[in-house]
């Protein structure tokens, strides 16, 4: 089976975390901040915070940027269930903001026309979360401007999009966003095992985050309601959780990092080749904006159903037929079942639901043989015809 994607572990990531094995330290030793340090550097923030997850990255930025009972969050339909759970985690409400047709990401104008409405009605976000889906930026520049109009907070779930570009700048680097969080899952483009990392130039914000990735303690004088009684001393002074990163996943993703151009690198260089392959197929290949630089997570082609003849399950199922990996991203948030006792109902996001109805993702990643896009390739023909 050819998957849609996959890890790339090379013998120097290997040492790297045999080295940390071999150390003093397991947890919350060197390794951990050098991957701090590596991955601001990279992205041009201040600061990075790094956890255990994306999803718990996603949650303590929420909570820095202080969202809670009673608060508003607004992020996209067309994303995994982590990206509107963090508001519910804190207490806050969710909502959704529908998806550019051609892009895939939160639609601009859907989003004005939404807030506009919601000023009327005092119903405004605290924070929005565009999210960057398949490695492609949101339009930020557009967002930002909005939020200096409407007053809210932006995080930017890049969890698909670290070593992506925008307006000639690396995503991450806070230009238009109060906090940015990236994903060190497998299947993205460098890994930590699992692993996220939020980045901000904010300091009061890296600070309460990572109080909070470590059950609210501290041995920061400053942050401290007495003086140090000694080097064992520490305070509890927020309700905080265990979401530390380990020594052995920094280590693997400082490795990693090393390599992050070159997996970028490939990955456009297949795409570029799917959009030429399968120029002359009954599918949408995925529109890149001009502004962006894709780090390509994703491929998603969108099948045309009416012209085919069958419906996408009937070319899913034949492509894994065939030892396709293909997947689906993603079933729309608001039609999941939590969602719907909620109140969402199917037609509240049409452009996310038709999106959804004919996509499907089809193998990228970085370790993937020029024999087996062919493949891919090949078997898409047959099956399409």
């Amino acid at each position: 089976m050819i998957p849609y994607g996959k890890q790339d572990i090379s013998p120097a990531d290997i040492e790297a975390v045999v080295e940390v094995l071999k150390s003093d330290y397991l947890t919350q030793g060197a390794q951990v901040p050098r991957f701090e340090e590596t991955v601001a550097d990279y992205c041009d923030a201040e600061f990075a915070v790094a956890v255990n997850s994306a999803t718990s990255a996603l949650h303590i930025a929420c909570l820095a940027l202080g969202l809670g009972e009673g608060d508003i969050l607004w992020t996209s339909p067309n994303t995994f269930v982590a990206s509107a759970n963090c508001a519910r985690f804190c207490g806050a409400t969710v909502d959704f903001v529908d998806i550019d047709s051609r892009t895939y990401n939160m639609c601009v104008v859907a989003l004005e026309e939404k807030l506009h409405a919601a000023k009327k009605t005092h119903t405004l976000p605290d924070i929005v979360m565009p999210v960057h889906f398949a490695g492609q930026s949101c339009n930020m520049k557009r967002i930002h401007e909005l939020s200096v109009e409407y007053g809210f907070k932006i995080i930017e779930d890049a969890a698909h999009a670290i070593g992506g570009k925008y307006l000639g700048s690396p995503i991450g680097g806070g230009k238009y966003s109060d906090i940015t969080v990236f994903s060190f899952h497998p299947v993205k483009m460098v890994t930590t095992g699992e692993g996220g990392v939020a980045t901000t130039n904010q300091s009061d914000l890296a600070e309460k985050m990572q109080l909070l990735r470590s059950h609210g303690v501290t041995r920061q004088p400053h942050l401290m309601t007495q003086p140090l009684e000694g080097d064992w001393f520490y305070q509890q002074v927020d309700l905080g959780f265990n979401y530390r990163m380990t020594e052995m996943q920094a280590a693997l993703g400082i490795s990693q990092m090393q390599r992050l151009d070159a997996f970028v690198q490939q990955r456009t260089c297949f795409a570029k080749r799917y959009d030429e392959l399968l120029s002359d197929l009954p599918l949408v290949r995925p529109y890149q904006d001009p502004d962006t630089a894709s780090s390509f997570h994703l491929y998603p082609i969108l099948i045309q159903t009416q012209q085919i003849g069958q419906s996408r399950t009937d070319v899913f199922n034949a492509l894994r037929a065939h030892e396709i990996g293909v997947n689906v991203h993603y079933i729309p948030v608001h039609t999941q079942p939590y969602y719907q006792a909620l109140g969402f109902a199917q037609g509240d996001f049409p452009v996310a639901e038709a999106y959804y109805q004919q996509t499907i993702s089809i193998p990228v990643f970085h370790a993937m043989s020029d024999a087996e896009q062919a493949q891919v390739v090949k078997v898409l023909q047959a099956v399409l015809a």
